[in-house]
């Protein structure tokens, strides 16, 4: 099983890395290091994240690394990660995912 970003969440990714990074490049560094070990842990858990509270009836799950929230989908082979938010930030509708 391999963990694969959607065009849209690795932009998210990015984005978030950068605007920690511009105010502190160490927590960059360390936010980057825990998302990718909480990542390289639903290759072998992928249901281990938890249902969305905001949408329990869809198909996505989230983790969440501090401050971030990582919405994913398990389909096939592969976890499909669909969007990565800042932890405040409220899921306007389900197509935003």
């Amino acid at each position: 099983m391999d963990v694969l970003f959607t065009p849209s969440a690795r932009l998210h990714f990015l984005n978030a890395i950068e605007a920690i990074q511009r105010h502190n490049p160490s927590a960059a560094r360390t936010f980057r290091q825990n998302a990718g070990a909480a990542l390289k842990r639903l290759v072998q858990f992928p249901n281990s994240g938890t249902a969305i509270a905001e949408f329990p009836e869809l198909p996505y799950r989230e983790l969440y690394v501090k401050p971030y929230r990582f919405f994913y989908r398990v389909q096939d082979d592969a976890v499909w990660v669909v969007a990565v938010w800042y932890g405040t930030q409220v899921p306007g509708t389900p197509a935003g995912l």
